[in-house]
């Protein structure tokens, strides 16, 4: 009996040190790899990250028309404007969302507020004619919605839906406007390049960029 528990014994370690070298070490995931699994896979700041500059700031660049353009097709004839600058989700009740390019004199900025923006003057009358957001607070989702490459059917859910259009906003803040000076502004040329919905009757009309640049 004693030769026979020893054998067994010689026999389990034997076969424990053969596991050994096929084991496979699992490296523990990440608080944010952790929640992607949790949620399917959906991870909005890496979807609008790999999308911002190779689909999403040319195809605004492209599309977009000058603002007084972009305005006068939307008065004259909205489906014609619709067509050529607009976008509009299918599903539920979005509004039109509208690509254009603002070239103008900024007369008022506001950084005080943490959602600052830029009033600018595009036709030389010393009046603004469009507000340009500079964040870091971004309203609405404007990127999102003017795009036609992306559709709410593409997500889970009204939850999924926003926060994508949230992860825009943040990705924008990040890559383009949180270097833009916060002091100075009044008077200096600015070029950008966004979107922007029909504003409210005697309300400017609000772009969120992907692109701006201010000259001296």
């Amino acid at each position: 009996m004693p030769r026979f528990t020893a054998a067994a014994a010689l026999c389990l370690v034997s076969a424990t040190f053969m596991v050994l070298p096929g084991c496979k070490i699992i490296k523990t995931p990440t608080a944010e790899e952790a929640a992607e699994a949790a949620s399917g896979g959906f991870n909005p700041e890496r979807q609008a990250t790999e999308l911002w500059a190779p689909k999403v700031v040319p195809y605004l660049t492209s599309k977009a028309g000058p603002y007084a353009e972009v305005a006068a097709s939307i008065a004259s004839d909205p489906d014609a404007a619709a067509a050529k600058y607009g976008h509009k989700e299918k599903e539920g009740n979005a509004p039109w969302t509208y690509a254009a390019k603002v070239s103008g004199t900024v007369i008022a900025a506001e950084t005080t507020s943490r959602a600052g923006y830029l009033d600018t003057d595009i036709d030389g009358d010393g009046k603004a004619d469009v507000r340009v957001q500079i964040g870091p607070v971004i309203k609405g989702t404007a990127i999102r919605d003017s795009l036609d490459f992306v559709s709410f059917n593409q997500f889970k859910n009204q939850i999924q839906w926003a926060e994508f259009g949230k992860a825009f906003n943040a990705h924008l803040n990040a890559q383009v406007l949180q270097a833009l000076p916060r002091e100075g502004l009044d008077g200096r040329r600015i070029e950008a390049v966004g979107a922007f919905p029909v504003p409210a009757k005697g309300q400017l009309p609000l772009l969120t960029p992907v692109a701006l640049t201010l000259e001296p």
